[in-house]
């Protein structure tokens, strides 16, 4: 499962730009990665995980703007196509998931 945050924050006051600085290093901080500018993801192994980030999310959240969060599941993501200009090129894999026997 995948949990991918989408956000839209004013950066036109210097307390506007710390509070954009804070949320997205709380999201790196968090184990997210940047999919596109304002477009951070992360792998979760289950919907329960994913949910402990939507909640994590939610209490970094800044004062203004506007943040969307989305889960799909490892196949809706797999599905996913990346267009780099005309030509394109493979979605990023899920890590792989450790076994104990």
């Amino acid at each position: 499962m995948w949990i991918i945050a989408m956000f839209d924050l004013p950066t036109d006051t210097k307390a506007a730009r710390r509070a954009y600085h804070d949320f997205r290093e709380s999201l790196l901080n968090n184990g997210f990665t940047m999919m596109q500018f304002s477009v951070y993801g992360r792998h979760c192994p289950s919907e329960e995980n994913a949910d402990v980030h939507e909640n994590r999310i939610k209490s970094f959240l800044p004062n203004d703007g506007e943040v969307r969060v989305l889960t799909v599941t490892d196949k809706q993501f797999e599905r996913m196509k990346v267009f780099y200009g005309k030509t394109r090129k493979a979605t990023e894999a899920a890590p792989e998931q450790i076994s104990f026997f």
